[in-house]
């Protein structure tokens, strides 16, 4: 497992993150305060939802030797009402809500594409996302 380390600065909201050798920033928007150096954490998140997503359909379309030529994933996060999320079990204040709207292209047939969609939600980070999480954080000397 991959330790990520991310750095900032408590003057600002821009951060260094690093993941083995690789290097990305995250920041806010100037409208939030930020300098607008790198996505927000959510766009991170939404990326890294995306970026799951994309691998686990085209792995899936290349075990099966289905015509798969290309995945896009758009995914916008937003909040709602919980009164308006008739699937949720929380009734009452705000929830979290990610849309994804998935495009495959390639000459695959609707009963391919159907199953590619399945698949796009058992990507591990959705799993991760929609199940019970254990976040502990501990302050090192």
């Amino acid at each position: 497992m991959n330790e990520v380390i991310v750095r900032g600065r408590a003057d600002g909201f821009a951060q260094d993150i690093a993941v083995g050798p690789h290097r990305l920033t995250a920041d806010e928007p100037t409208a939030e305060g930020g300098a607008d150096g790198g996505p927000n954490p959510y766009d991170l998140l939404l990326g890294a939802l995306g970026s799951c997503t994309s691998m686990t359909v085209g792995l899936y379309a290349r075990r099966r030797k289905w015509p798969l030529e290309t995945v896009t994933v758009s995914l916008r996060h937003g909040k709602i009402h919980a009164a308006d999320c008739a699937d949720c079990e929380t009734r009452e204040g705000m929830l979290d809500r990610i849309e994804i709207d998935l495009e495959l292209s390639g000459a695959l047939t609707d009963a391919q594409r159907a199953k590619l969609l399945e698949i796009a939600g058992k990507c591990p980070v959705h799993r991760t996302l929609t199940s019970e999480i254990d976040v502990r954080t501990h302050l090192r000397a």
